[in-house]
Parts: structure tokens; C-alpha cells; sequence
């Protein structure tokens, strides 16, 4: 499959965000609706890396959510225990790696970011990304500190019909989900770049892609993202 990139940046880009927004939700919960709605208005705004991570541990309810991992599970309960609470609930969205909110909560949500920008807890790292010919160029500035190089694949649209559960009989719309995340290098504050095959853009449903960097805990655990940035496959955009 041939991908269509070019200099400029594809309509859906988000080159320069204000912030990351994280939504863990599931097909199975009855309360995910309106925040996978707000999902959608935060990609529509543009501004912000907006990702939707279908959480697994609804499923024992009378519906398997068709876009749910247990790597999706793991992440959110990394991010509980990075930020000391000891549960997770749905529709949690995480913001910048730094703190949480009611995934429905849109104005909240955009408040946040602001607050967090305000604070010097925002993208105070700059990150870029390119395509060059066959191969795409992660490009990371100078900043304080050291961090993960992370990487999240995702579709952008799709729509399930929901059989079973608190949510029988809707169809569903998910925006951004993801489906892959992972770590590619590391950065140790210090100008950087990275070069993958372009090839790994547009396979398997991978419509887009978020670069993250990302700090851990002492743990491991995700923690603080200090830049980010989202580009769309070419070919495979859809509206």
C-alpha cells in the first residue's frame, strides 16, 4: 500500500499541540458515550493529541469491546500507580501524563491543558516529524531531564455496532483508538533524531500516529509527556 506524504502537514495533523489528552473507555460502559463524543470534538479542535484507549476489563459484562486490549489496561493502571491512587475508572481521561478527569468533562478537559501550559507543565519539549521519501524522521529538541521515545498507532474513525452490554443496541462511534504503542529510543535532553520505515505508517488500521515523550516513575510506569506530536497516514484519511 502506497502512502501520499508530503512537506506540508495533512488536514488532521497536529503539529505543535497544547497538550496530550488520554481516554480510557470502553464499548461495555455505559457512562463512555458522552466522553467518546467529547473525544471527538477535542480531535475536531485540533489543538491537543487526543487518544482513545479501549480498556479490557469491562468485557466480563456481556460484551468483548472490539478495540479493547489488556496493553491498554495496563497502561491505565500504570498511570494510577505513577499518580499514587489505587483504582482506575471509566471514562478517565489523563492529561499531559500528569493528572486526571472525568473523560466526559470537555470544558474541564480544555481548562486543564491550560492550566497545566500555565504551570511549565505543558509540551515544553519541542518534537517534530517528517516524511522523507521511505522513511520517517522523529525529531526531538533540547529540554531537562530524560524520557522514553514512545510511539502510538491508531485509527481514526470507526464505528461498532454494540450487541450485548450496558450499551446494546447503539452504534458507536470511536475516534483516534488506539491500537499499538511503542517505545523506540530514548532521550536524555539532548537534540535528537530518530528515522523508522514509513512502512510502519498505514498497515493494520494504523490511520495515524502520536509521537510521545514521556517520563516514567520509578517503577516504569508512564508518567509526565514533555512533547508530543500526531501525524496522519496519507492515503488511508478518511472524514
Amino acid at each position: 500500500m502506497a502512502l501520499m506524504f508530503c512537506g506540508n502537514a495533512w488536514a488532521g495533523d497536529v503539529r505543535s499541540p497544547k497538550g496530550v489528552v488520554e481516554l480510557f473507555t470502553s464499548q461495555g460502559c455505559s457512562s463512555c458515550p458522552p466522553a467518546d463524543a467529547a473525544l471527538k470534538k477535542l480531535v475536531q479542535q485540533g489543538d491537543v493529541v487526543a487518544l482513545s484507549y479501549h480498556v479490557d476489563y469491562w468485557n466480563y459484562l456481556g460484551w468483548t469491546d472490539t478495540l479493547s486490549s489488556k496493553e491498554n489496561t495496563e497502561r491505565q493502571y500504570g498511570y494510577a500507580h505513577s499518580m499514587g491512587r489505587s483504582g482506575v475508572y471509566t471514562p478517565q481521561a489523563i492529561i499531559n501524563g500528569r493528572q486526571h478527569v472525568k473523560g466526559m468533562d470537555l470544558p474541564a478537559i480544555n481548562m486543564l491543558v491550560q492550566d497545566l501550559t500555565d504551570k511549565g507543565e505543558g509540551m515544553t519539549v519541542p518534537v517534530g516529524i517528517s516524511m522523507q521519501d521511505d522513511q520517517m524522521v522523529i525529531d526531538i529538541g533540547a529540554g531537562q531531564g530524560r524520557a522514553d521515545i514512545v510511539i502510538a498507532y491508531f485509527t481514526k474513525k470507526e464505528e461498532v455496532e454494540v450487541q450485548r452490554g450496558e450499551n446494546s443496541g447503539r452504534t458507536m462511534e470511536y475516534w483516534h483508538s488506539v491500537y499499538d504503542v511503542q517505545t523506540v529510543g530514548m532521550w536524555d535532553g539532548t537534540p535528537q533524531k530518530i528515522t523508522l520505515p514509513a512502512k510502519t505508517l498505514g498497515r493494520s488500521k494504523k490511520d495515524g500516529c502520536a509521537v510521545l515523550l514521556q517520563t516514567s516513575s520509578p517503577k516504569g510506569e508512564p508518567a509526565a509527556i514533555l512533547g508530543a506530536t500526531l501525524v496522519m497516514a496519507g492515503r488511508k484519511r478518511h472524514d
